[in-house]
C-alpha cells in the first residue's frame, strides 16, 4: 500500500473535522477581541449542532440543517450577551453554566436521533484544477461548501482584525 492512499484520506478528513472548530475559534477570536470571555463556545456549538441535525434529518436538507444551527447558536450566543453586557453577571460564570446547560440540551434533545443518518449530507465540490494539484488538491479542494467558507472567512477576518479600526 502506497503512503498516499492511507495519508490523503486521513488529511482530508482531518480538514473536514476540523472546520467546525476552525468556526468555533474565528467567533471567539472576534468575542475576545470585543472584550468579552466566552467560555461557553462548546454549549453554544453542541446546541446548534444537536438543532442542524434534527432540522437536516426533519427536512432532509443540509442546508435548512445549516440555518437551524446557526439560528440556535446564535440565540444561546445572545443569552451569554445580555448576561454578561446587559445584566453584567460574571463572564467566566455565565461561559460556564452555558457550557454545562448545552452540553445537558444537546444530550436529551439529540437522544432521539442516535443512530439516523442525514439522507442528504453536503457533498464535496471539487474545485477545478486547484483540486488536481497532486497531493494538495485532494486535501484541501475536494471538500464540501462548508470548509471553502471557512478559508474564505478566515482571510475576511484576517482582514478585519489587521486592516480595520478597532
Amino acid at each position: 500500500m502506497n503512503i498516499q492512499e492511507f495519508l490523503i484520506p486521513l488529511l482530508a478528513a482531518a480538514v473536514i473535522a476540523g472546520t467546525p472548530i476552525l468556526y468555533a475559534a474565528l467567533g471567539e477570536l472576534i468575542t475576545e477581541r470585543a472584550g468579552i470571555i466566552n467560555l461557553g463556545v462548546e454549549g453554544i456549538m453542541l446546541v446548534g449542532a444537536v438543532s442542524g441535525f434534527m432540522a437536516a434529518v426533519t427536512t432532509g436538507n443540509p442546508w435548512i440543517g445549516l440555518l437551524a444551527s446557526m439560528l440556535a447558536g446564535g440565540a444561546v450566543a445572545l443569552i451569554h450577551a445580555f448576561l454578561t453586557i446587559t445584566l453584567r453577571a460574571n463572564q467566566v460564570v455565565s461561559g460556564l453554566a452555558l457550557t454545562i446547560f448545552g452540553t445537558g440540551l444537546s444530550g436529551y434533545l439529540g437522544k432521539a436521533y442516535i443512530g439516523i443518518p442525514v439522507e442528504k449530507p453536503f457533498s464535496p465540490l471539487p474545485l477545478g484544477p486547484l483540486a488536481d494539484i497532486p497531493f494538495i488538491g485532494p486535501i484541501f479542494f475536494q471538500q464540501d461548501a462548508l470548509v471553502y467558507i471557512s478559508y474564505v472567512l478566515v482571510v475576511v477576518i484576517w482582514y478585519y482584525m489587521y486592516h480595520t479600526r478597532p
